[in-house]
C-alpha cells in the first residue's frame, strides 16, 4: 500500500467517524453530559487531526522578510 492510499483511507475512517459522533449527538443518542462532552472532545481532536493531515500535504511555503510568500516546492521553476 503507497503512502497517499494509506492517508486517503486514513482521512475516510476519521471523516465517518466524525460523521458518526455528529450523528449520535444529533439524533439524542447521548443520555447525559459526561458522554456528551466526551463525544464533543473525540469530534473536535478528530478535526485537529484532519486538518494537520491536510496542512501537511499542502505544498510547503516561506515567507520572506517583508512577508512575501516564497514557494520553495521542489522541481517548479517559472519562464
Amino acid at each position: 500500500m503507497d503512502e497517499i492510499n494509506l492517508i486517503s483511507k486514513t482521512q475516510r475512517s476519521l471523516q465517518d467517524r466524525l460523521q458518526q459522533i455528529g450523528d449520535a449527538i444529533l439524533t439524542g443518542g447521548v443520555d447525559n453530559m459526561e458522554k456528551y462532552k466526551y463525544l464533543v472532545g473525540q469530534a473536535h481532536a478528530i478535526q485537529l487531526t484532519l486538518q494537520d493531515i491536510s496542512n501537511l500535504l499542502k505544498p510547503k511555503k516561506e515567507q520572506d522578510e517583508q512577508g512575501n510568500v516564497i514557494d520553495i516546492g521542489e522541481g517548479s521553476t517559472k519562464n
